[in-house]
């Protein structure tokens, strides 16, 4: 045996029999005790408590205390697992004991039976060997019993240890009566103390109490914490039994009702295919909302007839809610350098996109509980927008989902329609969920700027609350009517225009705008994809067909022009299906394609300068445009004839270019002294403006420069530059106003062989977009006065002899420049 331990269940029940203090007096008690160590467990006086005995100190210490006939000292062990405890291993508190029956169980085992006596102090240890003795000091109670605060006390334990003995049905029915039996107070605190279930320490801290009615309120206070602590898991036990009871009787229940329809033959396919559907509700981890509703459909889905046009309704709504990707989220690949090597091997160029996908995956390794972003790429198209969404995906580790809105006119296409609606269906976004099968996919929203209206609602309008950051977690689709969070999704919309986005929906997205490719752009990405791409869609290799970088260059310069690179694509696969018509023919050299042979396949140059061609006679001016695919060049062309000074406007103009050649006009006038013409020039002479491609509608103030200069150069017959382009507004005082799209414009200039840019002074700042390329091999001239401009413009100064020639700055190197 270990140690002497209390046997069965004594610490824990009232002991059936307690015996009156004071059956020793303090003169009988030896000054020098045989001490028994006792573990987990603390012993009173007046009580009877029983030992099972296995250590052969404590065995030799019975033997002589039975064989004197002498009593002992019970002290408990501080640490219970102290197989041979010293002086400092026990408390210096015990009490005196009398052994009332010893048994011999077996050899080295005893069970005794002891009885506390008295309380004593343990003053020193006298002796180890072969067992503990050590001189002791009795002690008594401080307080007189009769004091009438004791007497109180007592009462109140008393009420208290019948509600605890309440409250524990396990405790026998005596346990009351023994209760009320006792009237000394000492006997009641110690008998109450020695049966409250409550650590060793605070059952040891009321023995060494020796004040009794201090003894008594520390007592009240253990008694009083249990009788709450019992109270309170009644409760919880009563309320777990009582759902436990009401979920097996259901269960129950259902199995009944399970095996009758199996005995009837009644049990179908809908059964077991409900069943399942609960099971799949369950592993779904839906929202303790979402979980409530579904639950409830589920028990309304089986009262319905199967036949029933209801039951399939809520059938669908609830394998909808089961196949939705709650809780399930994808892992994000945050390593940057990896995102960066995905990004920069699928696109090239477009540094900004990549910049702020790798700026978010920097923040969500730091931030685990980031939104994903709503980004808004806006460009020409051919840029590569949309294919950029699926970078994104591969570089984050997502899954990828694409939504074209180009066209979508009606709200429930976003929202969705409600159930009562015969085939009715979840919105888009919903539908793009189940698809991605995960909570954080990279969603491509295509051609937002395509959103129609009509009398079904506008789609535009349901978009501000997906798009919506602080909204987006509880969108709320009319199909599910429960919230679904899209807060974790990261959007990525592609626009060729951001005119036609609504405000409010263009304020909710982060805009980065992608601009055309400069000629060696095109070059590099025609060499590094589209080359590479075409071989594999034709059924090529590099063992049939190689081509030269010459070839790419004239594709770029002579047969393509545009801001993307589709055109591009298409002329490279031109070259591929002649190359696959010779090897199939049975021609297996390899075949390297450079100019000539370009031209060759595809004919004649599609495209060339013209630009000295045009300006080849005054009045002709050659401006910059911003269209939706780029930038081009405008050209202004201005002639006069004889008339009555009338002015006429042609090719497709809104009213802001009408009111610019009017200023410009005017303006002229204004300077025709100066610019060394007749200031009477409109009396007898008509002039007519033209703006060739009349097909194409043409608006805003950013041609007044050119309008003017092409004027200047008609009136004082001076040439244009023919490797000049312009862009800017010009007032009617002459100044030169900032404007847009500056970065489409000189790309535009730079296609088309241009050397020299005029720009206003204020859009000096916008070059900073502009790629390194034609930045080197553009000349920028900026202007803030229309004076500078046609100084710069013009082949001679306009200007008479003795005219201030105002001066004009060029990016790199400063400098004046002079006509």
């Amino acid at each position: 045996m270990s140690d002497e331990k209390k046997k069965g269940t004594a610490a824990s029940a009232m002991p059936t029999a307690m015996a009156p203090p004071g059956l020793i007096n303090k003169e009988d008690i030896p000054q020098v005790l045989p001490i028994l160590p006792l573990r987990n467990s603390v012993f009173f006086p007046g009580g009877v408590l029983p030992l099972a005995v296995g250590r052969q100190k404590t065995i030799a210490l019975i033997k002589d205390a039975v064989r004197d006939d002498q009593v002992i000292g019970v002290v408990t062990q501080r640490r219970a697992e102290e197989e041979d405890p010293g002086a400092s291993d026990l408390y210096t508190m015990g009490t005196v004991a009398r052994i009332v029956k010893l048994l011999k169980m077996g050899e080295d085992n005893y069970s005794l039976v002891v009885q506390g006596l008295a309380r004593f102090r343990v003053m020193e240890l006298v002796q180890e060997a072969p067992y503990l003795k050590a001189r002791v000091d009795a002690v008594e109670d401080k307080t007189s019993s009769e004091n009438v605060e004791v007497e109180a006390l007592g009462i109140n334990l008393k009420k208290l240890a019948r509600e605890v003995i309440e409250l524990m049905p396990e405790l026998p029915a005596a346990a009351t009566e023994l209760v009320e039996s006792i009237t000394h107070p000492g006997h009641l605190a110690d008998l109450i103390a020695a049966n409250v279930d409550v650590p060793i320490e605070e059952k040891q801290a009321v023995l060494e109490t020796v004040d009794l009615k201090a003894r008594m309120k520390l007592v009240l206070e253990l008694l009083n914490r249990k009788r709450e602590i019992l109270k309170l898991s009644n409760k919880i036990d009563s309320a777990v039994k009582g759902e436990m009871s009401k979920t097996q009787r259901e269960y129950y229940l259902r199995q009944q009702l399970k095996a009758i329809k199996e005995e009837l033959g009644e049990m179908g396919e809908e059964e077991e295919e409900l069943d399942e559907l609960q099971e799949r509700l369950k592993k779904a981890a839906l929202p303790p909302e979402v979980e409530k509703v579904a639950q409830k459909e589920l028990n309304r889905l089986k009262t319905i007839p199967a036949a029933s046009s209801e039951y399939t309704v809520a059938r669908t709504y609830l394998d909808w809610i089961a196949d939705l990707p709650w809780s399930k989220v994808s892992e994000d690949n945050l390593d940057i350098e990896n995102a960066r090597q995905q990004l920069d091997k699928d696109h090239f160029g477009i540094k900004k996109v990549k910049k702020r996908i790798l700026e978010y995956l920097a923040v969500r390794k730091l931030k685990n509980d980031m939104r994903g972003p709503i980004l808004c790429l806006v460009g020409p198209p051919g840029v590569g927008k949309t294919s950029l969404g699926q970078s994104v995906a591969k570089a984050t580790g997502r899954k990828f989902v694409r939504l074209s809105l180009g066209g979508v006119r009606d709200e429930a296409e976003i929202r969705g329609h409600r159930r009562t609606y015969v085939g009715a269906l979840p919105g888009r976004f919903i539908q793009s969920m189940k698809k991605a099968g995960t909570k954080n996919p990279v969603m491509m929203l295509d051609e937002i700027d395509k959103l129609g209206a009509d009398f079904r609602g506008d789609p535009s309008a349901a978009l501000l609350e997906v798009l919506d950051p602080e909204q987006n977690s509880t969108f709320s689709d009319h199909y599910l009517d429960v919230a679904f969070d899209l807060s974790k999704v990261m959007f990525v919309a592609t626009a060729n225009q951001l005119d036609p986005i609504p405000g409010p929906l263009r304020d909710r997205m982060e805009i980065i705008e992608l601009t055309g490719y400069t000629f060696e752009e095109k070059q590099a990405i025609a060499r590094i994809h589209l080359v590479p791409k075409q071989l594999k869609e034709h059924g090529l290799n590099g063992d049939h067909i190689e081509v030269q970088d010459e070839a790419l260059l004239i594709l770029t310069t002579s047969y393509t022009r545009e801001a993307g690179v589709r055109n591009l694509e298409r002329r490279i696969a031109d070259i591929c299906r002649a190359v696959a018509v010779e090897v199939a023919g049975g021609k297996l050299d390899k075949q390297t394609i450079g100019a000539e042979r370009v031209k060759e396949i595809l004919g004649p140059e599609t495209f060339y300068s013209e630009v000295a061609e045009r300006t080849e006679v005054p009045g002709v001016a050659t401006g910059l445009a911003w269209t939706a695919a780029g930038g081009d060049l405008l050209f202004i062309e201005a002639t006069k004839m004889a008339g009555k000074g009338g002015m006429t406007l042609t090719g497709q103009l809104g009213d802001v270019m009408k009111e610019s050649a009017t200023a410009a006009l005017s303006y002229l006038r204004s300077k025709a002294e100066s610019l060394g013409i007749n200031p009477n020039f409109l009396e007898k002479t008509d002039i007519h403006l033209h703006f060739p491609a009349g097909s194409i509608p043409k608006d805003g103030p950013s041609a007044g420069v050119t309008i003017l200069t092409a004027l200047t150069s008609l009136l004082t017959g001076i040439r244009v530059r023919h490797d000049t382009a312009m862009t800017g507004e010009a007032t009617l005082r002459g100044l030169v106003l900032p404007v847009g799209g500056i970065k489409e414009k000189v790309l535009a200039a730079h296609r088309a062989g241009i050397k020299r840019v005029i720009l206003p002074e204020r859009c000096r700042k916008d070059l900073i977009d502009v790629p390194e390329q034609a930045k080197n091999e553009l000349e920028f001239i900026f202007a803030t006065k229309m004076d500078e401009v046609l100084s710069a413009a013009l082949e001679t100064s306009p200007f008479k002899e003795g005219a201030a020639i105002p001066a004009t700055t060029t990016d790199t190197p400063p400098a004046e420049v002079r006509a």
